[in-house]
């Protein structure tokens, strides 16, 4: 910690040490995060560096295999654990999620011939990029570092939110050169238009327009070298060009400078999504001047800094590795989406400036409105409520509100309003300003109320038909969620008929069920279910779920669990069904989606359907079956290991489930207020509030084999309850479990309410 503060006072960051997130400790939080976790198989996490929320997230980019032969899937950020090449460096990627985009304005520091293609998998000689050893690759929360084999070239990158950093170390100096490649594109991508312009010995501006993922991508940039360019040759596509820019659907440019005489380029690379003269007022406001190893530093203080909101206890570091991890991937996304003067590009492609909020984009509301959101509603409320506000001023942009934004397009990846599950969440808990909330429940009701994607038949007060819409009957479970919270803001706003339309459109679920095969099924225009029914059935697009079978839709109605306790039979014949869910064989049938992984019986914790199933025992007097469950699943799918998640990282959600339940609670209803207490991993953890305040959870006698809560205090006196509400939470204080090897013999017994 002594050097730690020295390094903070030499780069003018002491402030830093006052704030209540940075503590004496023999190590860095930062040192506890280790970015390779959930990079290979199917987590798809970024691994590079960035900084909390960065515009930039600056990294290498690989090859992504064929389909066929490697499963391209599994490189949606653009890097994958097993693979030894790297193309280049590109300044965007994703984080987890399960379809490709990005990796926009491609580096490559090299030297020998030129090569303006990149290479093949089969023919590593044929274009640019270089094979590498993973002894030289070190990734650290706003670090990364590898050695390019091909080139000789130690690079080491790092960032600030807009300005991406490169530093490079030549040891083969012959026509040494940077390649700025703007043509590349991952296999989701495709460039429509770029450009590149020199300004000066070393400042080159441009921009690069794609569609993919995205169809409307725009990205402005400045490059500065640190080092004069003495000659700058641009190509269109392959063809070499006179002057001092290029224009083309894959312009390129390669900067040569003396490397024999300096060995050692920084490279500075900013984004904007509104101009280049933006994007070169975002390096000056962010990266003026400065040595590399000073940005790296601030990088990491930042992180630290963000880490620290959170303090946990355990004499199990590998514990503490993978909380902290997962902290880090929460942390990954959204994204800024604006300039550092607040100007921002709306989804109508119009410029907005000065924005009073944040803008933010890379939003997967579907996967993160079940826990990241409630988990930031403790941790970082400032963050809901920018990105309530972004999601507000999407819906005055595109007229509805955002499904999956990315950059400036929507996306409409996914099913049913989950913008509304958030907003409802935020307001109830009074994260939405006062003069904002009458727009937002507007706005909510506008989206909930419009004649598209299968609204038209709930407006109805009816279900939709299977034979109009594929995977209706996971839309219809998701829209239930979404009305009941369009009818909670209603009748906190006094809106009383609107409160008893939308209940009664969050109870249209009950419309599916199926008595005969005791499963929610796709039911026809005529009324008929679905014949012949298989609850395994999850072929994509041709079933009646998204990402899921029967046996995991069957819970999805966090909106009412008591409701769907009775709709099953009550109490005993639904602890039958749950039951079952994590007995029965986990066999799948041939042709299901991938997302259906991570499988405890057909309980799939890989995919965000099932992720509160496991704290529903709460309702049922059997909280240890929660406890159970809750630890055989941070066993089983979270490791400390490139293949250390079981499923795609979803831009942070698979990670929250983690964090919130190594603290001991999940958020069942997303929008309730309460978290429902499971099996709390650390020996004591302290939340430290933007409000200034400390929530404290200890827990005592605690291991692997006492995994059972047997009693809570909450301040000093018993607490009854099965789970804590936000309120209590932000208010401060302190909770403490007393844990033991058998279930507890009073505590949970009775479903608990208040």
């Amino acid at each position: 910690m002594k050097q730690l503060v020295k390094h903070v006072i030499a780069a003018g960051l002491i402030g830093l040490v006052a704030n209540h997130s940075i503590h004496a400790q023999a190590r860095p939080l930062t040192g506890y995060v280790n970015p390779f976790i959930g990079s290979e198989e199917h987590g798809h996490v970024f691994v590079g560096a960035n900084v909390p929320f960065g515009a930039v997230q600056l990294g290498p980019t690989q090859i992504g295999r064929s389909w066929d032969e490697f499963n391209g899937w599994d490189w949606c950020s653009g890097y994958n654990y097993i693979s030894q090449e790297i193309l280049g460096f590109t300044h965007t990627h994703l984080s987890g999620t399960g379809i490709g985009d990005l990796n926009d304005i491609m580096i490559v520091p090299a030297n020998g011939p030129l090569q303006l293609r990149p290479m093949q998998f089969e023919k590593p000689e044929t274009g640019y990029g270089s094979l590498f050893s993973k002894k030289s690759e070190v990734c650290h929360p706003g670090f990364y570092q590898v050695h390019l084999d091909k080139y000789g070239v130690d690079a080491k990158l790092t960032a600030t939110e807009r300005v991406g950093i490169h530093q490079y170390h030549y040891n083969k100096t012959e026509n040494a050169h940077i390649l700025v490649d703007l043509g590349f594109a991952m296999n989701w991508d495709s460039p429509v238009k770029t450009f590149i312009r020199q300004v000066n010995d070393s400042t080159f501006t441009g921009y690069r327009f794609s569609t993919g993922w995205s169809k409307d991508q725009r990205l402005y940039f400045a490059i500065r070298t640190s080092q004069p360019i003495l000659k700058a040759a641009f190509y269109n596509d392959s063809t070499l060009q006179s002057g001092r820019e290029v224009e083309s659907k894959r312009a390129r440019a390669a900067l040569y400078f003396d490397a024999a005489s300096n060995p050692d380029m920084v490279l500075k690379v900013a984004l904007s999504p509104i101009s280049e003269e933006n994007a070169l007022a975002n390096m000056n406001a962010e990266a003026p001047s400065g040595s590399f190893d000073a940005f790296r530093l601030r990088a990491d203080q930042v992180w630290e800094k963000t880490l620290g909101a959170i303090e946990v206890e355990t004499k199990n570091d590998t514990d503490k590795e993978i909380f902290y991890t997962s902290l880090y991937h929460m942390f990954l996304g959204p994204t800024l989406f604006n300039d550092a003067n607040n100007d921002y590009l709306g989804t109508d492609k119009k410029v907005y400036k000065n924005a009073p909020f944040k803008n933010y984009t890379t939003m997967s509301l579907w996967d993160i409105y079940r826990g990241w959101g409630p988990f930031m509603s403790i941790v970082r409320p400032s963050l809901v409520k920018d990105i309530t506000a972004s999601m507000l001023a999407i819906h005055q942009q595109q007229g509805r509100l955002p499904v999956w934004p990315l950059v400036g397009s929507e996306t409409d990846c996914m099913v049913g309003n989950p913008a509304i599950i958030i907003l409802a969440d935020a307001f109830g808990k009074g994260i939405i300003p006062a003069d904002q909330r009458e727009l937002v429940y507007q706005a909510m009701k506008h989206t909930a109320l419009r004649d598209s994607m299968g609204l038209e038949y709930l407006k109805k007060l009816s279900y939709i038909p299977a034979d109009k819409m594929h995977e209706s009957v996971a839309w219809a479970m998701e829209y239930a969620i979404a009305d009941a919270g369009v009818a909670r803001v209603a009748s906190a706003l006094g809106k009383k008929a609107d409160a008893e339309y939308f209940t009664k459109r969050s109870q249209l679920y009950k419309l599916y069920y199926d008595k005969q095969t005791g499963f929610f099924n796709g039911r026809f225009a005529d009324g008929k279910f679905r014949r012949p029914f298989d609850p395994l059935y999850s072929v994509p697009v041709t079933s009646d779920y998204t990402e899921g079978n029967a046996w995991q839709y069957l819970f999805l109605v966090p909106q009412d669990v008591n409701g769907l306790i009775t709709l099953l039979g009550g109490q005993k014949a639904f602890k039958t069904r749950l039951d079952s869910l994590f007995t029965i064989s986990s066999k799948l049938h041939e042709g299901t989606a991938p997302d259906i992984s991570g499988l405890i019986g057909q309980y799939a914790h890989g995919n965000e359907p099932s992720h509160h199933i496991t704290y529903l025992y709460n309702y049922l007097g059997e909280p240890w079956k929660t406890a159970d469950l809750v630890r055989e699943v941070i066993g089983k799918f979270y490791k400390a290991s490139p293949d250390g998640l079981a499923g795609n990282e979803d831009v942070g959600q698979m990670s929250a489930w983690y964090a919130f339940s190594a603290l001991g609670m999940y958020s069942v209803n997303p929008m309730e207020g309460k978290y429902f207490f499971g099996s709390p991993l650390f020996d004591s953890a302290k939340l430290h509030l933007e409000n200034g305040k400390t929530f404290a959870i200890k827990t005592n006698n605690n291991s692997a084999g006492n995994k059972y809560i047997q009693k809570i205090e909450y301040n000093g006196k018993p607490y009854p309850y099965t789970y804590i509400l936000h309120k209590d939470v932000i208010a401060g204080g302190e909770l403490v479990f007393y844990m033991g090897a058998a279930p507890g013999k009073t505590y949970g017994v009775s479903p608990s309410s208040r």
